[in-house]
């Protein structure tokens, strides 16, 4: 068993033991593992049938303008000072052949998410076209699923207490509509659309161009694919915190110049 399913276990296992213990109980019910949306049937909970939604970024286009970070906010309401999408810069290369690169960063709405298999309310879920999903009325903010996130793209929502991520805006998506960071990226960068679909134009670039995704070591099979990802910045850890430091850091920056923690007069 690898380190990841173990820690996995384990958090199962100590979830399990809180509940039989009673403590620190937000919603007794939610640990039921029982989830009302999808026990009723509602069709936000169970997705679009014979559909499996993903997205490709094609590096090539960002330009890093932030526009999907800005409309990701206003569309979905995110507290000030967190994300549920972002891109940050990384500068490649030595002096005098140094470029700048960027990297939007998302949920990558695996297709084996390891944030599912920890939770212990039922509250993240994989709908059936493999949209993951946080039901905010059943999670009660434990964190594991955060946590086991690989990739870092989970936060404790400081306004609904719960976590909290992107979404692929499946409320948009439900009407036809796009995802609102795809709807307004100004370069053409995101794509999105039905991965079932040898017609759709995603599932055309996937067909065209050689992607990658993000760890692809930890088998969680990413549905987020990036067309022109460097090698260098395809495994860092993604926190947004520490994007800047680990890539100073890979360049051999002095400490002090750069560090997130440096601050004036040390």
């Amino acid at each position: 068993m690898d380190t990841n399913n173990k820690r996995r276990g384990f958090l199962t296992k100590l979830s399990l033991g809180i509940v039989a213990a009673g403590i620190g109980v937000k919603k007794a019910e939610a640990f039921t593992l029982k989830n009302p949306g999808r026990d009723n049937k509602d069709p936000r909970y169970i997705g679009q049938k014979n559909k499996r939604f993903g997205m490709v970024i094609d590096l090539r286009k960002c330009v890093g303008c932030q526009a999907c970070t800005a409309s990701c906010k206003s569309e979905n309401k995110v507290p000030t000072s967190q994300y549920r999408t972002y891109v940050p810069e990384y500068e490649l290369g030595a002096f005098p052949n140094v470029r700048k690169a960027f990297l939007p960063q998302l949920c990558n709405h695996c297709e084996n998410p390891a944030c599912v298999s920890v939770c212990p309310t039922g509250a993240t879920f994989k709908r059936e076209d493999g949209i993951v999903l946080v039901d905010d009325s059943v999670c009660w903010g434990c964190g594991y699923c955060i946590n086991a996130c690989p990739y870092d793209k989970r936060f404790f929502n400081t306004k609904t207490q719960v976590a909290d991520k992107c979404t692929f805006c499946a409320h948009r998506v439900d009407k036809g509509l796009l995802p609102a960071c795809v709807e307004t990226c100004v370069g053409g960068a995101r794509v999105f659309g039905d991965l079932n679909n040898p017609n759709s134009e995603v599932s055309k670039l996937l067909n065209t161009f050689s992607t990658s995704v993000m760890k692809q070591d930890q088998g969680t099979k990413p549905r987020v694919f990036y067309i022109g990802l460097n090698s260098q910045i395809s495994d860092v850890p993604v926190s947004e915190a520490v994007l800047d430091d680990l890539m100073k850091k890979m360049d051999k920056s002095v400490m002090h110049e750069w560090s997130t923690a440096y601050k004036e007069g040390e």
